[in-house]
C-alpha cells in the first residue's frame, strides 16, 4: 500500500516537472521570439478568434495574445525567481543564526515572523505597495520581504534538529567555527525541505505576482504580464472570451506544476 502510494506521488513530482519544464521554456523562448511583437496593435485585428495566424487570437487592441502570454509567462517566472531567492536567501541567513544560537534574539525575531506570518500574505504585500509605489521591483521587494519568514522557520527548526546531534557536537569538538558547522554541515540537510518551501513559494510568487498585476499595482503597461491580461479581459468575456481563457489556464497550469512538485517532494522527503 505505502509503495502503491509512493509511486503515485513519484508521478505527480515528475508530471510538476513537466508541466513547470513546458512553461518555463515557452517564457525562455518568449524573451527572444514571439510570432508577433507583444505590444505590436493592429486595428484591423482586433478581438480575432484563434486561427491560424493568431493561434490563441488577439485581443482589444489587436496584439497578439500568443506573444503576449508567452513575453507575460517570462515575466510572472521573473518575479518569482527573484521573489523566492531573495526570501530564500535572507531567510536562510536569518534561520540558520537564530536556530543555531537561540537566546534572545531568536525570541524576538522569531516573534517577528509569527506576526508577519498571522496576515495573509496578499494583504501585506498591498501595504508594502501603498508606500513603495507600483511596479516591478517593488512587487519583488514587497513579496520578497513577505517570504523570508516562512524560509526562516524552516531553517530554524533544522537548525535546532541538527545542532544537538553526533556529528555536528564531533565537528564542535574537532575546533571547526560555527559559520562552518552551520552552512557546510547542517545546512546541506536541509536540502528537500529548502526545496519542498521554495516550490510552494513559486506558486505563491505566481498567484501574488498575477494579483498585483490584476489591480494594476505589478507589472505596467506596455509590457505584457497575465494578470493584466486578465484585468483587461473582463470587459470582453462574452464577445472574445479567449482573451481571458489563454492567459487564464496558463496561471493555473504553472501554479499546478509547482504544487504537484511540492507533493512530489515531501512524498520523497518520507
Amino acid at each position: 500500500m505505502d509503495i502503491s502510494i509512493k509511486k503515485k506521488r513519484n508521478y505527480n513530482l515528475i508530471i510538476g516537472l513537466c508541466l513547470t519544464g513546458f512553461f518555463l521554456l515557452m517564457a525562455l523562448v518568449g524573451q527572444f521570439w514571439t510570432p508577433y511583437s507583444s505590444t505590436q496593435m493592429d486595428s484591423s485585428a482586433v478581438n480575432l478568434a484563434p486561427c491560424l495566424t493568431h493561434l490563441m487570437g488577439t485581443d482589444n487592441f489587436g496584439r497578439d495574445i500568443l506573444s503576449r502570454v508567452m513575453s507575460g509567462s517570462g515575466m510572472t517566472f521573473f518575479v518569482a525567481i527573484c521573489t523566492v531567492l531573495m526570501g530564500a536567501v535572507i531567510g536562510t541567513v536569518v534561520g540558520a543564526f537564530t536556530g543555531y544560537f537561540g537566546g534572545w534574539l531568536d525570541e524576538i525575531i522569531m516573534r517577528i515572523n509569527d506576526m508577519l506570518l498571522s496576515f495573509p500574505s496578499i494583504l501585506l504585500a498591498l501595504i508594502f505597495i501603498s508606500f513603495l509605489g507600483p511596479g516591478t521591483v517593488n512587487v519583488i521587494m514587497a513579496l520578497g520581504i513577505l517570504f523570508i519568514p516562512s524560509f526562516a522557520r524552516i531553517v530554524r527548526s533544522e537548525m535546532i534538529r541538527y545542532k544537538e546531534l553526533d556529528f555536528v557536537k564531533s565537528a564542535k569538538v574537532m575546533g571547526i567555527g560555527p559559520l562552518r558547522i552551520m552552512f557546510a554541515h547542517i545546512l546541506p540537510n536541509t536540502v528537500v525541505s529548502m526545496l519542498t518551501a521554495a516550490a510552494i513559494g513559486f506558486n505563491n510568487a505566481v498567484l501574488a505576482e498575477a494579483s498585483m498585476s490584476y489591480l494594476g499595482l505589478g507589472v505596467q503597461p506596455p509590457q505584457a504580464s497575465l494578470g493584466r491580461m486578465l484585468s483587461e479581459a473582463q470587459s470582453y468575456l462574452f464577445n472574445a472570451p479567449w482573451y481571458a481563457i489563454f492567459p487564464g489556464v496558463t496561471i493555473i497550469l504553472i501554479i499546478l506544476g509547482f504544487s504537484m512538485i511540492s507533493e512530489g517532494l515531501r512524498a520523497q522527503k518520507h
